[in-house]
């Protein structure tokens, strides 16, 4: 039984190795490969491709939410107690509602824009579109929650509390949400700048 020999090819295994996240020695030439925490270098398809997935992994994560949410909200005006309710508490219902099912379109929106463009050679513009429509839907689903809060929390606490407690939340989300990711942008950006300097 003969064997065939394969041929050897140190530069090009060693190429694979780097490639597939392994040992990061010297790159051809001298140069370093990336560091541990860097990204290589990255083609403009695969940069598309890859926001594109994150985006729909966002997606799928707040749509659950949102839907959930938006489903409780719809099950409200059917309950004896929703009778009940003053006309402020109904306003803000009315409000909570609204808020919901456009939160709702503009989460759900990437998804029925790819089926329109699909094949269009507009992945650009769709990964661009699609990611402003998840932060306006984001800051809508805030707001949801904050007016189902404060729906909820008017029957339970008595007084100003519940606006406070609302307020409360709300501020936790914008920090959450908007200022700990534009922070660490920022420190980025700054960490980015030193070492272009040095």
């Amino acid at each position: 039984m003969a064997m065939t020999e394969q041929p050897t090819d140190p530069a090009g295994q060693e190429t694979a190795r780097r490639a597939s996240g392994g040992e990061r020695g010297p790159a051809p030439g001298g140069e370093r490969g990336p560091a541990p925490g860097d990204e290589g270098p990255e083609a403009a398809h695969e940069r598309v491709n890859r926001r594109w997935n994150e985006i729909l992994q966002e997606t799928r994560v707040t749509q659950t939410g949102v839907q959930i949410l938006f489903g409780f909200l719809l099950s409200v005006a059917f309950t004896a107690s929703f009778k009940e309710l003053e006309a402020l508490d109904r306003g803000i219902y009315v409000a909570t509602v609204v808020l919901g099912a456009s939160a709702t379109g503009a989460l759900i929106a990437p998804v029925s824009m790819h089926r329109f463009l699909s094949g269009q050679r507009m992945k650009d513009d769709l990964v661009e579109t699609a990611g402003r429509l998840m932060m306006c839907g984001m800051v809508l689903l805030a707001l949801t929650i904050g007016c189902t809060l404060l729906l909820i929390l008017r029957f339970v606490v008595p007084g100003v509390l519940a606006e406070v407690l609302v307020g409360g939340v709300m501020l936790w989300f914008g920090l959450c949400w908007y200022v700990l990711p534009l922070g660490l942008r920022r420190r980025a950006a700054r960490r980015s700048r030193a070492r272009d300097d040095a």
